[in-house]
């Protein structure tokens, strides 16, 4: 008897999280299709509500059904939050509940802001810019994008901010660090994935950006007057 109830609180313990699993009702099968759909709708958006970051689509399929498409499920809980203040948005790779633009000054008049304002240069956002287009990125080949040094310091800010990160090791002598974009650039620019940046063409048709001026090092009128120096940052190549 001793055997057999330490061995009910062996199996216990190291399979609790796939035992709760398998006792986690998914496919709701017992229910009329109506009902079921709309669990599965407030399984999702509680997840997400209650989510500090944005939920990808591996996560929710965790509580719904295999035959539940999870698009169409998203398409009707933005369609029940129209006209509300907050909506289900895509964004760095998965859905989270955003205000809708409309009410920031009232939210900010009620409450404040706890959010990190991020305040970029105009030499800073001309370099994010072009990490993003041209990722992978080494700070020498930024340098002969725009015809000048890009600072240490520039590159230490963007990567303070958690904009950019480090990524592979160029195969160019001296196996310099290349530079990429990150989650929160992502987040910071309600982007879902790189493939919604601005589409290079239709910069250039609206007279935004040049790639043979941006390939030149001609871009804009000061920028060679912020954030120039070459300070240093310790660990950057």
């Amino acid at each position: 008897m001793v055997e057999t109830a330490r061995a009910r609180r062996g199996r216990g313990r190291p399979d609790d999280h796939r035992s709760d699993d398998r006792l986690f009702d998914r496919e709701l099968d017992h229910l009329p299709p109506e009902v079921r759909w709309r669990e599965w709708m407030n399984r999702v958006e509680a997840t997400i509500f209650a989510a500090n970051e944005p939920v990808n689509r591996e996560t929710l399929a965790r509580i719904v059904g295999k035959s539940c498409s999870i698009d169409l499920l998203i398409d009707d809980i933005r369609e029940e939050l129209r006209g509300r203040p907050y909506d289900l948005v895509a964004v760095a790779g998965g859905w989270k509940h955003l205000t809708r633009p409309a009410y920031a000054d009232a939210i900010r008049a009620a409450v404040g802001t706890s959010e990190r304002t991020i305040d970029l240069t105009q030499s800073e956002v001309l370099t994010l810019m072009t990490i993003a287009y041209f990722q992978p990125i080494t700070r020498a080949e930024l340098s002969s994008f725009f015809g000048k040094e890009i600072s240490r310091d520039l590159i230490g800010n963007l990567r303070g901010f958690g904009l950019i990160a480090s990524g592979p090791r160029s195969p160019t002598p001296g196996a310099p660090y290349t530079y990429v974009t990150t989650k929160a650039f992502l987040l910071e620019f309600g982007l879902d994935t790189l493939r919604d940046l601005p589409d290079f063409e239709a910069l250039e048709d609206a007279g935004l950006l040049s790639k043979e001026k941006l390939l030149a090092g001609d871009i804009m009128p000061g920028f060679s007057n912020d954030g120039g120096g070459d300070a240093g940052v310790a660990g950057d190549e």
